[in-house]
């Protein structure tokens, strides 16, 4: 098995993630973009001892952006939406705040 810190690489904070978080109990994570579905699950329940119920993948292509003249691509990049299961303690990413 991978490194979950490797898998794992940030969580999403928007909008669209608070309010899935506050509705349906699913986190949003950008994540390694070759890790598959069981490696994700597998490293949500490792970080943060937690029970993983389903797990969706997205891949983001990166926009055009221009500076100038300039012109270039921002990265492409992997999302998952994770759920937990009833009973779960929900993850909470600002509990030092």
């Amino acid at each position: 098995m991978k490194d979950p810190y490797q898998i794992i690489l940030r969580p999403v904070i928007t909008e669209k993630s608070s309010w899935l978080k506050e509705t349906n109990r699913e986190v949003c994570f950008e994540v390694a973009p070759k890790a598959n579905k069981t490696e994700i699950k597998q490293a949500v329940e490792k970080l943060f001892k937690v029970k993983v119920e389903s797990v969706r993948t997205q891949h983001r292509t990166g926009k055009k952006k221009r500076v100038g003249r300039s012109t270039g691509v921002t990265k492409s990049w992997k999302k998952a939406y994770v759920k937990l299961q009833e009973n779960e303690k929900m993850i909470e990413f600002f509990e030092a705040v």
